[in-house]
């Protein structure tokens, strides 16, 4: 389904459906994570891939346009060539990896055991994904919010944010007989039972994500969905005067600087970057707190980063 999936993106010329099929796609791809119990993972691209990506490409048609434009396609002797072959040759270096699920792997000998056995005695969060990636992975889930936030940081450059007409609302063209969201009676008044949940909701998964599926990523793309679907029925300048984009701008790297503060603070206690022992006198106290204050740093930085982008494209599209 994920092949076909593809093709038919590829083969595509109207953009409208070629978004639709991408989250097509993404439901796919979660629904997979989920038969693989990795039900975090699967949170995160349903939210992500299938939610506020989805509202992004079509903020980008807006743009852009319905239609793909026509190009001239020529045959392409030595692109198709090297793709076939680096397709090879990594299907071939698969047949030297363990098999899937095979309990003799080198993951499964190692790191998981130690995960599994030790993790409620050394970190504490039944959830033990938690613990791995705010943990033992601190490291690497620090990395990737400082990707996150440079790539605010480009897309935030390449659409000019800031610079163009934020507080100006894109009216819909009478000529076309375009309805707004705003004037739909359904769309209004389901949104406004549905808005305060979501909101809700995103910060129940910010602080559950220690007893369960969840944390500062999925809560971060939930509550920007909320904002942006207020956006979508309310208007852009509502929103804006909701969440003003000059002091919007500033979260992504608040939300960083409070996961690497957590870092500076242990080095100052004594102890490592990023070892939680040491905010407080029970090492197990000391990686609950730290555990919830990075993830509120990763929340803060997703949130933000994602409601900026909807508002760059918004001022873009005007």
């Amino acid at each position: 389904m994920l092949v076909a999936t593809v093709i038919i993106i590829i083969r595509m010329e109207k953009l409208m459906s070629a978004v639709l099929m991408t989250s097509f796609f993404s439901l796919i791809v979660s629904s997979i994570f989920m038969v693989l119990d990795a039900v975090d993972v699967a949170f995160t691209e349903a939210a992500v891939g299938a939610g506020v990506s989805t509202i992004f490409f079509l903020a980008a048609i807006a743009i852009v346009g319905r239609v793909s434009k026509p190009t001239q396609r020529k045959k392409q002797i030595l692109p198709l060539a090297i793709v076939l072959c680096t397709g090879a040759v990594l299907m071939y270096a698969t047949f030297d990896m363990p098999r899937f699920g095979s309990p003799d792997a080198p993951a499964q000998q190692h790191v998981v055991p130690r995960y599994l056995n030790e993790s409620m005695a050394e970190v504490g969060p039944p959830n033990i994904v938690t613990s791995v990636l705010a943990s033992y992975r601190g490291y690497d889930t620090l990395g990737e919010v400082g990707v996150v936030f440079t790539a605010f940081i480009g897309v935030f450059l390449l659409l000019g944010a800031g610079t163009r007409k934020s507080g100006i609302e894109r009216t819909a063209n009478p000529v076309a007989g375009v309805e707004s969201m705003r004037q739909s009676i359904v769309l209004r008044e389901v949104s406004d039972l549905v808005i305060a949940p979501v909101l809700i909701f995103a910060l129940y998964v910010q602080w559950h994500g220690d007893f369960g599926p969840g944390g500062g990523f999925q809560a971060g793309v939930i509550f920007a969905s909320g904002i942006i679907l207020y956006a979508l029925i309310y208007g852009i300048v509502p929103a804006q005067k909701l969440i003003p984009p000059r002091k919007l701008a500033y979260l992504p790297a608040v939300g960083l600087l409070l996961y690497a503060a957590v870092g500076v603070y242990g080095m100052l206690m004594g102890a490592n970057f990023l070892d939680y022992d040491a905010v407080a006198h029970d090492p197990l106290h000391g990686q609950h707190y730290g555990i919830l204050i990075i993830e509120l740093g990763v929340g803060i930085t997703v949130a933000a980063v994602m409601i900026n982008i909807f508002f760059s494209f918004s001022e873009r599209s005007l």
